[in-house]
């Protein structure tokens, strides 16, 4: 069972929300929120898997939240609740920490499976948010190796960026699941993130993927 914690100003995007996640028995919606500080209050008391965060509400932003909700509970993923229009915003979120995104208009199958995702420590994004990313990071001119990253761990980057998951990564690249992981883990560190999205997010400013 998954717990789940809704954090949006929003009444009429929460009940859609809990609606929808009603329907899906794996699925637990344990609370909700109306704005930042009052998500990290409700963090602290029911220790949600994943919150589905939106980035502007009254009081403390969604912004500020997973950055304090990084480090106070740096196990619970969150997955942005985002707008076409919130381009800057997206990237500002996944340097925060988050995992992933999803547009308040997503479909019922893309918003499960990017919970689960989210819960299973991965990062799920459809092929128009990663395209509106890369083009809000407005990536400077690409420099040698910025953060010494292996061939290897070039070539899991890229993969990365292209949406593939760890076994899929593995199987093109004849490792195995396990050594992605273990170079994922290296990429991270080199790169200061902790998150497929944010390796995605600096990788594109640093001008390392198109």
């Amino acid at each position: 069972m998954t717990r789940i914690l809704i954090a949006d100003d929003h009444l009429i995007i929460r009940q859609g929300l809990r609606l929808i996640l009603e329907t899906e028995e794996a699925l637990d919606l344990v609370g909700e929120a109306s704005d930042g500080a009052e998500a990290l209050q409700l963090c602290a008391e029911l220790r949600p898997d994943v919150v589905l965060m939106d980035l502007r509400m009254p009081g403390m932003d969604g912004i500020t939240a997973i950055e304090k909700l990084r480090q106070s509970q740096p196990e619970i993923a969150v997955v942005i609740l985002t707008t076409f229009n919130e381009d800057e915003l997206m990237l500002r979120g996944i340097r925060a920490g988050a995992k992933g995104f999803l547009l308040k208009d997503t479909d019922r199958g893309t918003l499960f499976d990017t919970i689960r995702a989210a819960a299973r420590g991965e990062t799920l994004l459809k092929p128009e948010i990663m395209s509106r990313l890369l083009q809000a990071a407005s990536a400077p001119a690409a420099s040698a190796n910025p953060f010494n990253l292996t061939e290897r761990e070039k070539e899991v980057l890229a993969a990365v960026a292209l949406g593939e998951r760890s076994k899929e990564i593995a199987a093109k690249l004849h490792i195995t699941e396990r050594t992605v992981k273990a170079h994922l883990a290296s990429i991270y560190q080199k790169m200061g993130v902790d998150s497929r999205a944010g390796a995605i997010a600096v990788a594109a400013q640093n001008g390392l993927i198109a």
